[in-house]
């Protein structure tokens, strides 16, 4: 079976977690194929940083500071404290030794002519990933969030991780811009990888700045809209709060309600010109099943909260035996 994931943030390696458990345990061993957001991406003295494709790495790597979902274990700061006290800025991104030795040899890479697809094949190696981990295009791509400047009160544009780790996102979002996307390319195999697919997953990541920079690529919604291949998302609403993250501030900026059924009425059912054949969302939601499969979508419930043990096994078996009664 071949698996495409198209992935942003923790969620989505947590959820990448189970699934490669999941399939060395009750079903056959996949070829999995991760499409990682570069939408996050960005330049701080003079390194270049990718922070989902980093998640990834880290984590199915074994590397990941699991206490604070993101970042290397067992870092230090050193490097990052001498910046500070040489007053260099920006000085809200929290940038660890070990973590910086991924993005000098990245930047090295990339200085160097390579594209981003060929250095994040490289760096990934070093981990020995049991997936293909592939960033949604070569091309720059920026999450930029327009907002009401706090001094002018006109509108402004800031970088996507400003308003995120500098704001938390407590500044109200006008509008989320994926600057570099209309002009974009699918990296190398990405196309192939959800056309040729069997099951293409979205897991439970930010619909706004996670899978929406992916989906702006030219080329990409589209292969995801008429791939043979069932498609099948999971929710990353519980209830009305987000699983993890700052969601709620992101689909507020998009006019979308936060629960379950409103980001499913987001993607859409591909039998109505949307995204989705199937939605999984909590055993707390279980009560909008209805409302979500009156949208033509094949819904279940369970137990999506990744923090609880064995969870994010469960929910990618679900996914994986969903996936083959959608084809049968």
């Amino acid at each position: 079976m071949q698996v495409t994931v198209l992935a942003g943030g923790i969620g989505a390696a947590r959820f990448l977690q189970g699934l490669i458990t999941a399939t060395g345990s009750t079903h056959e061993q996949p070829t999995v194929t991760v499409v990682g957001n570069t939408g996050d991406d960005i330049r701080l003295f003079g390194l270049q940083i990718c922070p989902d494709l980093d998640s990834v790495m880290y984590t199915l790597g074994g590397g990941a500071d699991t206490e604070r979902g993101w970042g290397r274990a067992n870092e230090s700061f050193t490097v990052l404290e001498e910046l500070r006290n040489y007053g260099a800025k920006p000085d809200w991104f929290g940038l660890g030794d070990r973590d910086i030795a991924t993005h000098l040899v990245r930047t090295q890479a990339l200085d160097a002519g390579y594209p981003l697809s060929s250095v994040t094949a490289g760096l990934a190696a070093r981990w020995e990933l049991p997936i293909t981990l592939t960033p949604m295009t070569d091309d720059r791509v920026e999450t930029h969030v327009v907002i009401d400047d706090p001094d002018t009160g006109a509108p402004a544009a800031i970088h996507f991780q400003e308003w995120w780790v500098r704001h938390r996102a407590a500044l109200a979002a006008r509008e989320f811009v994926y600057v570099g996307s209309d002009t974009a390319s699918p990296a190398p195999g990405v196309i192939e990888a959800i056309t040729t697919a069997d099951v293409v997953i979205l897991p439970p990541s930010n619909p706004v700045v996670s899978l929406a920079p992916i989906l702006a690529v030219p080329g990409i919604r589209d292969a995801l809209a008429h791939t043979v291949a069932p498609v099948i998302g999971i929710s990353p609403i519980v209830g009305s709060r987000p699983v993890r993250g700052m969601a709620d501030a992101c689909l507020a900026a998009i006019g979308v309600d936060v629960s379950a059924a409103a980001v499913a009425a987001h993607y859409g059912s591909r039998a109505t010109g949307g995204l989705l054949d199937a939605w999984l969302i909590d055993d707390e939601d279980a009560n909008n099943a209805g409302a979500i499969a009156a949208r033509g979508l094949r819904v279940e419930h369970l137990d999506t909260i990744f923090a609880n043990p064995g969870v994010a096994q469960e929910v990618a078996i679900r996914a994986l035996d969903l996936a083959g009664e959608l084809t049968t």
